[in-house]
């Protein structure tokens, strides 16, 4: 089964493109697509979650585990964050991760067109993965258990995230809570990479997190500034990466190298440059080992520092 919370509209049995009431989904593995018939009780949703989460016991005889939430990006039709979700849990399982992958479906369109609407979606809903998923999993890891929660956001999903964020730490409500995220990471993420530094607007998203990693991809054309849809916005953190003076929290790694040798593994995939994390062993095996938090960032044997310390994601011609 896979489990996602969707923020979209409903219209005769199927979800719309629009903000609706969040819905709390338990998908068969043989479904194309999740449907609002396969909601179930919010209460049962998280126990599920939570079961299968657990993975060990701590030395105060606590369960253990690990969550990890994915946000989809703009341009998303229904049948493709349900098998990219599968493809990010299929992915991490085969290098040995025993936790639980949910994902946060807030309402995007199906075209490129939709760009801009998307992003007003994105920001009318972004509260909700905060208010339906990430202070309720900090609840029940300060009561019952030790569970970590991680966030991976792929392309407006970095919007979505920060968003959420900084909207949250102004709702004294939520602010009292004192929820936190484990690792945070951002796949070609389609935010100001100079909003991504000491600023205003990424503080929230900084101060909850104990680490962020972010991917950023030179080759990414869906990125550039010069793309009509995006009306020459400013570089964008998953295209240029990290700006100078972004928390120590803060880490980037370069994909390029990984993404300009091995594109043939990914031949055939739309906008590949932009969308090939979810295909990318190595992207996955290093959103593994950082959500374990035992190697240290810059000693991850899946990365290389070039001569000027920037750290790299190795392709497959250099060994792990």
């Amino acid at each position: 089964m896979d489990y996602i919370f969707c923020a979209r509209n409903t219209t005769q049995g199927k979800f719309g493109s629009n903000p609706g009431q969040t819905k709390f989904l338990k998908v068969p593995p043989t479904a194309a697509s999740h449907t609002p018939a396969m909601a179930i009780s919010r209460p049962d949703w998280f126990k599920t979650v939570i079961d299968i989460a657990k993975t060990s016991t701590s030395a105060t005889g606590k369960p253990v585990g690990d969550v990890l939430i994915y946000i989809h990006g703009y341009n998303n039709a229904l049948q493709t964050v349900l098998a990219r979700h599968r493809l990010i849990r299929k992915g991490l399982e085969s290098f040995g991760y025993k936790g639980a992958v949910v994902s946060f479906d807030w309402p995007c369109g199906d075209t490129a067109l939709n760009y801009l609407e998307d992003r007003v979606d994105a920001r009318l809903t972004a509260l909700r993965l905060v208010t339906d998923a990430v202070t309720a999993f900090g609840r029940i890891q300060s009561t019952d258990c030790m569970i970590s929660t991680h966030v991976l956001a792929h392309s407006m999903g970095a919007f979505v995230l920060r968003e959420a964020f900084d909207d949250a730490d102004d709702r004294p409500a939520l602010v009292q809570q004192g929820w936190t995220l484990s690792q945070v990471m951002l796949a070609g993420g389609d935010v100001s990479a100079n909003s991504m530094g000491a600023s205003e607007v990424s503080a929230s998203l900084y101060r909850h997190c104990i680490r962020l990693t972010n991917y950023s991809n030179p080759y990414d054309a869906a990125l550039s500034i010069s793309n009509a849809k995006r009306l020459g916005v400013s570089p964008r953190v998953g295209r240029v990466g990290l700006p100078a003076n972004s928390p120590t929290k803060a880490v980037n790694v370069d994909v390029g190298t990984h993404y300009d040798e091995d594109r043939e593994d990914f031949a055939g995939i739309p906008n590949a440059d932009h969308a090939f994390y979810f295909s990318s062993n190595r992207v996955l095996q290093d959103v593994y080992l950082t959500i374990q938090g035992e190697i240290d960032r810059a000693a991850l044997p899946t990365r290389f520092a070039d001569g000027s310390g920037k750290l790299h994601l190795k392709p497959k011609s250099m060994k792990v």
